[in-house]
């Protein structure tokens, strides 16, 4: 069941994403997040509007989506960048895809223009995935990261949406 998340998923949300930082490349980070730094992002996600989604299966979220700001500066407003994750446990069960085309339907009825995801490049199932679900490759930066004791490549995708029917410039 796909439903908004709340404070109490926090917990479930920090164990997915610490397991993601540890032991995969889907994170150019080291190390594992604290339940405050997840309650402040919660807390700016919820201030700022920006969905946080969940998949509940067995009584907890093992999945969880959002989007936010692709860029910070005031002309990318109509852009912005999703993060699908899942519980090891429960992958290969679509419900990446499920989320991830939740996501889609929110950002077009929010009126965003293009939808940004940036992938590990050697993540072969989320670039399938997001190829599946319409979007294109816009390129890759070499050796974005350093993570494992190798560099790493990051493949941007985008989606394009309808975006606005009247954008503005403020």
């Amino acid at each position: 069941m796909i439903r908004d998340a709340t404070d109490k998923d926090l917990i479930d949300i920090l164990d997915i994403y610490n397991d993601a930082i540890l032991n995969t490349t889907a994170i150019y980070d080291y190390k594992p997040h604290t339940l405050e730094e997840r309650k402040e992002w919660y807390k700016n996600k919820k201030d700022a509007g920006y969905p946080l989604l969940v998949f509940e299966a067995d009584n907890k979220a093992v999945a969880f989506a959002t989007f936010g700001p692709f860029r910070s500066w005031p002309a990318y407003k109509y852009s912005i960048e999703h993060s699908v994750y899942v519980h090891k446990d429960y992958r290969k069960n679509g419900i990446g895809e499920m989320l991830t085309k939740e996501l889609i339907k929110i950002a077009s009825d929010m009126g965003y223009a293009i939808i940004v995801a940036g992938i590990d490049a050697d993540n072969k199932k989320s670039i399938k995935l997001h190829e599946k679900l319409g979007f294109k490759c816009s390129g890759t930066i070499t050796k974005a990261g350093y993570k494992f004791g190798k560099w790493l490549d990051l493949t941007f995708f985008q989606l394009e949406l309808i975006g606005p029917s009247n954008p503005i410039e403020e």
